[in-house]
């Protein structure tokens, strides 16, 4: 031979190459659910159909009965019938990124869906990438500012927490994550809109969100979207995360709501076959939800990823499975109130049922005295804010009420905030000293 073969080229264009197995024929289909002859493939194995109007739609095999597959469509099944073809692709999991995506607003494909170019993305990433195991995570010891004074002063964030934001429909999530997104010290920000209604991303975006956009990925999956695009949406938000995390970034995750991903993945768990056990929700829903918080957090040499998740209660109960499986797995949660929401108090935060498992491991002990101190504040004005507020009580019967009545609100009054406004955490920390009244045991002293 006169020229020599490049085998290492030659080897590593094999690799990368895209293998087309046998392609396989529909063979029913119900509802959501198509059922198509494909042998050898696995669950998870990304699919095309050819269907009869020369369309092709995007699939997914999400089970197996008997030796018939069954495929969850990306998008609408019409002009889908029997003895279309199916071909399956080998690149189902993996999906491209890269720093082009700042600044945008994309699909659960990362196509753009904000009027300008495709993003032009050279490297890629798995879209069910597994989470980092447990000995390769760094401990979180720094606090996260997020520039909000409920959080900072008495929910301290730590880098690589997660966290779920719960509350009812229309009590200020979607404001929060907005602040969050704007005044958050972090270096990216990753925001994923799961089964929203499609007039309010352009809200959230313009409004809330603002100039915050610079830094920031925004990943869309409207409700009227088949249930896989919006569990896959959630996945991609989650993969960028990671990207941007192994290139050494400070990221926070958004994700309004973990409740809406559930309930895309009741809607396959269901229609594939599963049994409902907690409230019409199949096992899988409560095996992909620590599966998906699992892979924010910190890794050794790298990033990290904070996380926050909103979580729907429906009629503000705290006890739905959603919530219950959620609070098991997160560091904690920012509990949102009617009551304060109703009383134009925003953001709703309500202290007394928000924890943050993390705080005791970022703050100092003067940081920890003082939110505790308000804290016992806030619990023992609310154990007699009827009595105070009917007339009932005599000032001088209880020192500690008293001593509550003097600041409680005034602490409230710290805790409202703008939308645009954002605060250091030293100053947070200050105003809160400041307002904390002298114990009984120091006016014993004097």
């Amino acid at each position: 031979m006169s020229r020599l073969l490049d085998v290492p080229r030659i080897r590593q264009a094999l690799a990368g190459a895209e293998t087309t197995v046998l392609a396989g024929r529909v063979t029913r289909a119900s509802g959501i659910m198509i059922e198509a002859t494909l042998p050898q493939v696995t669950v998870g194995t990304a699919c095309e159909i050819r269907a009869s109007n020369g369309k092709v739609i995007g699939a997914e095999v999400v089970g197996f009965t008997g030796s018939h597959a069954l495929l969850m469509p990306f998008g609408e099944v019409n002009g889908v019938g029997e003895g279309c073809a199916v071909v399956p692709r080998s690149r189902a999991a993996e999906i491209a990124v890269g720093e082009a995506l700042l600044g945008r607003v994309v699909d659960a494909g990362l196509r753009p869906l904000d009027d300008k170019p495709m993003p032009m993305l050279a490297e890629r990433a798995l879209l069910n990438a597994p989470p980092p195991p447990a000995m390769t995570r760094q401990r979180i010891r720094r606090p996260l500012v997020l520039g909000i004074r409920a959080l900072d002063g008495c929910l301290t964030c730590g880098e690589g927490q997660r966290l779920g934001i719960m509350a009812g429909p229309g009590v200020g999530k979607s404001v929060l994550l907005g602040m969050l997104a704007r005044s958050a010290s972090a270096d990216v920000v990753v925001v994923g809109l799961i089964g929203e209604r499609g007039r309010e991303v352009r809200e959230f975006v313009e409004r809330d969100l603002g100039p915050g956009l610079a830094r920031s990925v925004v990943v869309v999956a409207t409700a009227d979207e088949p249930p896989l695009v919006r569990v896959r949406a959630v996945m991609a938000a989650t993969a960028v995360a990671e990207y941007f995390r192994s290139r050494g970034k400070k990221v926070l995750l958004l994700v309004d709501s973990l409740t809406r991903v559930a309930m895309a993945q009741r809607e396959i768990g269901l229609a594939a076959g599963e049994p409902p056990t907690s409230r019409g929700y199949p096992p899988s829903v409560f095996a992909l939800l620590p599966r998906l918080v699992e892979r924010a957090g910190n890794s050794v040499g790298q990033g990290s990823v904070t996380a926050m998740y909103t979580i729907l209660v429906e009629g503000d109960d705290l006890s739905d499975p959603v919530a219950d499986a959620a609070r098991a797995t997160l560091d904690g949660h920012i509990v949102l109130s009617r009551k304060l929401a109703n009383a134009g108090h925003f953001p709703a935060i309500d202290i007394l049922a928000s924890v943050s498992r993390v705080m005791t491991d970022v703050v100092q002990p003067e940081h920890r005295r003082v939110a505790a101190e308000v804290r016992d504040i806030l619990a023992t004005y609310r154990d007699s804010a009827d009595l105070v507020e009917v007339g009932a009580y005599m000032p001088g019967s209880n020192p500690r009420l008293d001593r509550a009545l003097k600041v409680v609100h005034k602490i409230n009054a710290l805790f409202r905030q703008e939308l645009t406004e954002r605060y250091k955490l030293d100053d947070t920390l200050a105003r809160l000293t400041q307002l904390m009244p002298a114990s009984e045991d120091t006016h014993a002293q004097a």
